[in-house]
């Protein structure tokens, strides 16, 4: 691939509830491959307000929300970024079971624009809702299957994966899903292979002294959770 074909504009779409590693893990990624290549991040939600990991309903848990980080928007989604965007990236998180009706309509907004749409966790069941996974494969986190799969049954739900990887009907978009939080970090180092480079992937695992799991279809916990999920 080219320099001036390369992803340069990656934006993050966030939301309350937002799992905090879905979003750092994948990030910290970058940021060491922002190092030694242009990228331009850009992250976006309903408002510019900082946006909590704290779950909806937090005052029900333990902490009462006491206990949670925050994130700042660079933009929202009804005055998104100008610039082209090259990649899409959505969390999971507890936060995704609450109704995300402009995140939704900025993706399909975007779809076949951008060339990449990329979720972690739950995420793809935010991303099902919106139509755009129906009839090709996709994965997600397997201690919340039953509720990821539910959002859509025209998706070809793969349970055994680490990720997945799915061009659009029409080619235009790559879509990558990812199963549970960690799996993050696994996905979008096989990302930068594709798009970078092995040797720049691996770079970058090693600077973190992160055990970057290569292989897609090796998923030790979808057998953790398989006496869960028995039809399955």
């Amino acid at each position: 691939m080219s320099d001036s074909s390369k992803p340069v504009h990656f934006a993050v779409l966030l939301f309350p509830g937002f799992q905090l590693l879905d979003v750092a893990g994948p990030l910290d990624c970058l940021n060491l491959l922002s190092l030694t290549q242009p990228l331009t991040l850009s992250i976006l939600s309903n408002n510019l307000a900082p946006v909590s990991t704290a779950i909806p309903n937090a005052s029900t848990t333990a902490s009462k929300g006491l206990f949670s980080q925050s994130m700042s928007p660079t933009h929202t989604f009804s005055e998104p970024p100008t610039e082209p965007i090259d990649v899409i990236f959505i969390p999971g998180g507890y936060g995704t079971w609450e109704e995300h009706t402009e995140l939704k309509n900025f993706v399909k907004s975007k779809a076949g624009q951008a060339s990449t749409i990329m979720t972690v966790c739950t995420g793809s069941g935010l991303l099902a809702q919106t139509g755009l996974l129906d009839g090709i494969q996709a994965t997600g986190n397997k201690a919340n299957w039953d509720w990821t799969t539910s959002q859509s049954a025209r998706v070809d739900w793969v349970y055994k994966a680490r990720w997945v990887e799915s061009a659009s009907k029409d080619g235009r978009t790559t879509f990558w899903t990812s199963s549970g939080v960690s799996a993050g970090m696994d996905q979008v180092l096989a990302w930068v292979s594709r798009n970078y480079g092995s040797s720049k992937a691996e770079e970058i695992a090693a600077a973190m002294e992160y055990r970057w799991e290569r292989d897609s279809q090796k998923d030790d916990f979808a057998e953790l959770y398989e006496h869960k999920w028995k039809k399955h």
